[in-house]
């Protein structure tokens, strides 16, 4: 006796995947509301999010004016890490000066 396998249509796997992601269900609820497996479902879900973040990466693509602007940026914070370096060795010296000071005052 063999087991039929079930079939679901794009629209039934879409609007589970929808329960979970839009309705802020958990896999597992949503999976024994609709009798389907807790796999099954985490699977659809997975792959549904998987197509939305690549759809969201090519949408990431920077033009020309944003590129510039992260290079710009990208140079402010090199600078601004050399320059807190410089402080820091500063504050070091500074503190040392004042040791030498304090002992030699006592």
């Amino acid at each position: 006796m063999g087991s039929t396998r079930r079939s679901f249509t794009e629209e039934y796997k879409q609007e589970a995947v929808n329960f979970v992601i839009g309705g802020g269900r958990s896999v597992a609820e949503v999976a024994r509301n609709i009798g389907v497996h807790e796999m099954t479902l985490g699977r659809w879900v997975r792959k549904a999010k998987d197509s939305d973040g690549a759809a969201a990466s090519d949408d990431a693509v920077l033009g020309e004016s944003e590129r510039l602007e992260l290079i710009r940026l990208r140079e402010r914070a090199k600078n601004d890490k050399a320059t807190i370096a410089e402080l820091q060795m500063q504050v070091e010296f500074a503190k040392k000066v004042a040791t030498w000071f304090a002992k030699g005052k006592q």
